[in-house]
């Protein structure tokens, strides 16, 4: 811990502790980065040095009972990307690879996996319970018949009114996910814009999180939430007829955590790469990235494809 101490050292007032915790309180942190790789880079370290230790109900035990494994990290997060088209963007140590992080954007804003959204009438259907581009765009009460596309609500509202406060999407379904097995994570997006000081209109966004894996998960939320950033912004530039720029993307977290299990691939993966290699070496543009993210797309599709007809398979044997 004496390395990670120099790091977050290192970090001076980008890494922020708002409350220690302590006596049964959990620590509150804040971190800056001008890109997404430099602030989630931040954020884990802040996690790592800062957070306290917490049981979860994923935690294994052993035939007595007894936990097998580590308590998570967890703590409060803001993390604030300062401008979320700048380069880096990519950080080589998230878990996973760049076909992963293409999948995950086409999952988030493309919607490629909401027809695995189960039907919530059929005890028998195992498919996914939601994902966030069907609850983003497609919102759905029950007994209406249409569901709301909030993505949509949003251009219009802003292009309407710039500064309005009153524009969000939100995920949670007061009356299904409280007892789901795997609710939401993200709870509701935040849009508003603001000028610079040349008057170029620039769209902020806030996004909120109950809970977040920030070793295995976080860094693909905000990596897709950005391209959800630019797709609003540019869909207001199309109805306000002018430039729509981003400005700064404000991430928040209830519960960042690291889970017990994953402590050791995180240094080994993470904290190695941080602590050998310099920023530049331990991070990729969006343009180096695209190339593989063009060769992954019909990868991507055969993936899903395969998926469908194992579902399709398993719906058959129910309907039986």
């Amino acid at each position: 811990m004496d390395k990670v101490e120099d790091l977050v050292r290192d970090r001076g007032d980008k890494i922020i502790v708002e409350f220690r915790g302590g006596g049964g309180s959990i620590p509150v942190i804040a971190v800056r980065g001008k890109s997404l790789a430099e602030a989630w880079e931040n954020s884990m370290l802040a996690l790592c040095y800062y957070g306290c230790e917490f049981r979860t109900e994923y935690d294994r035990r052993d035939e007595d009972g007894n936990f097998i494994e580590s308590p998570s990290k967890d703590c409060t997060m803001r993390m604030i990307i300062e401008d979320p088209v700048s380069e880096p963007l990519i950080h080589k140590a998230f878990p996973g690879g760049l076909e992963d992080l293409e999948e995950y954007r086409q999952e988030v804003l493309e919607g490629v996996k909401d027809h695995w959204v189960r039907d919530l009438s059929n005890p028998e259907d195992k498919r996914w319970e939601y994902t966030y581009h069907e609850r983003l765009f497609n919102y759905r009460l029950p007994g209406v018949e249409k569901g709301t596309n909030q993505v949509d609500e949003i251009i219009a509202g802003l292009s309407r009114t710039p500064y309005s406060r009153r524009y969000q999407a939100i995920t949670w379904k007061a009356w299904q996910d409280t007892n789901i097995e795997d609710p939401p994570c993200l709870q509701s997006l935040w849009f508003r814009i603001l000028e610079d000081e040349e008057g170029k209109k620039c769209l902020n966004m806030n996004v909120r999180f109950r809970s977040r894996d920030a070793y295995d998960a976080a860094f693909m939320n905000c990596f897709a939430f950005i391209h959800l950033q630019e797709m609003i912004a540019l869909g207001i530039s199309k109805r306000m007829g002018e430039e729509i720029g981003l400005g700064r993307y404000v991430d928040e977290s209830d519960s960042y955590h690291i889970y017990g299990k994953r402590l050791e691939d995180f240094e080994s993966r993470f904290l190695s790469q941080v602590l050998s290699r310099s920023f530049g070496e331990r991070t990729w543009t969006r343009d180096f990235a695209e190339e593989f993210f063009r060769e992954a797309r019909p990868k991507i599709a055969e993936k899903i494809a395969r998926q469908d007809a194992k579902y399709s398979a398993q719906l058959s044997v129910t309907g039986d």
